[in-house]
């Protein structure tokens, strides 16, 4: 004999007037969610039993000696507690937040780009055109804005050093400003916002038309297809569009302080000769490395953990570049502090 015990508020079970049967009726095994239905008496002819979380089947067995259904139910058949069944559903609901599910992201990636890259698995092809397209495609703009940038410092520094009689550290101090901070940094903020915004845009609109999807499908890895090549094009072109930079701010420095203020190029040319060391190029060529890593790394991941359609593109878009630039200046300030420690001597030889 078996009982459906349907949606209802209460079930009852009427008993018959024998005194025999109200001992009969003790346990109820709960198949379904193994838990326990109570048992409570509010009339002497009548259990009254409360409704199930979910829906049961009771199994009602023939009494061995006169043959009246009964209920019996293992001993071994354990009930969750209320406790853990809460936590559960608590776990179950619980996320992490976006910002912490980027972070461990742009590890994850870092770690996985550098394990593949040492591996071998590189698809050269994608990383060619993504050269082309961070280096010979930015150097337009890379080197307008270090000539403009160049000039308004040549007007700040010529000004005030022509007035002291130092005309002859101008051209140190330039040169000196250019290739151990403005250079790298101003290269990497133009590449962010125009190479880092594109990466994030791209992988975002593939991510949530499900493309990354199809390239695991076809059996691909989306980190070598799409995450590395950007990262080894970016790592390779920051440093080169950062020389030519610095040489760039460097001529339009001294073509507008001897234009304009009457100071000989040669002066310049020769001052920033004897202030430059080797490690002044070297410490430029690294920071425009890891900048190059980072814009890389946090647009992709940024990219790769969009969600809500084109407006989730958007905002990845958007956040990829600003926490970008902000990995550029914490990276900057680390890496100068880590470089350039202590006193220097740099300009006492053009003074």
């Amino acid at each position: 004999m078996q009982i459906a015990c349907q949606p209802h508020p209460l079930v009852y079970f009427p008993i018959r007037s024998s005194s025999k049967r109200r001992d009969e009726w003790k346990n109820i095994q709960n198949l379904h969610s193994r838990s326990f239905v109570k048992l409570v008496f509010l009339e002497p002819q009548t259990h009254k039993f409360a409704r199930p979380l979910c829906k049961n089947r009771l199994y009602a067995i023939p009494h061995e000696e006169d043959g009246r259904p009964s209920a019996s139910m293992p001993e071994d058949v354990n009930s969750k507690p209320m406790l853990n069944s809460i936590a559960e559903e608590l776990g179950n609901k619980w996320s992490p937040p976006r910002y912490l599910w980027r972070g461990l992201s742009v590890l994850f990636l870092t770690g996985q780009v550098i394990m593949r890259t040492l591996k071998g698995k590189i698809h050269w092809k994608n990383t060619l055109q993504q050269l082309e397209r961070v280096g010979p495609r930015s150097v337009g703009v890379c080197l307008l804005t270090s000539a403009f940038v160049g000039m308004a410092f040549s007007i700040q520094f010529v000004r005030e050093f022509t007035r002291l009689g130092l005309n002859r550290s101008v051209g140190g101090v330039l040169a000196l400003a250019f290739s151990r901070e403005l250079s790298p940094v101003i290269t990497s903020i133009v590449v962010a916002g125009r190479i880092g915004s594109s990466y994030a845009a791209e992988l975002g609109t593939m991510q949530v038309s499900e493309q990354t999807d199809t390239l695991r499908i076809l059996g691909s890895n989306p980190v070598d297809y799409l995450v590395t090549p950007r990262v080894i094009a970016s790592c390779i072109a920051l440093p080169i569009l950062t020389l030519m930079c610095f040489t760039v701010g460097m001529a339009s420095s001294a073509l507008l302080a001897d234009s304009v203020y009457g100071i000989s190029i040669n002066i310049i040319i020769d001052s920033a000769l004897r202030a430059l060391k080797s490690w002044d190029i070297i410490s430029a060529m690294i920071k425009s490395q890891v900048f190059g890593a980072i814009i890389s790394i946090v647009s992709c991941a940024w990219g790769i953990t969009t969600s809500g359609g084109a407006k989730g593109v958007g905002e990845s878009t958007t956040s990829a570049v600003v926490i970008s630039l902000v990995g550029i200046f914490i990276a900057d300030f680390t890496l100068s502090c880590f470089f350039f420690q202590g006193a220097g001597d740099s300009l006492k030889n053009c003074m």
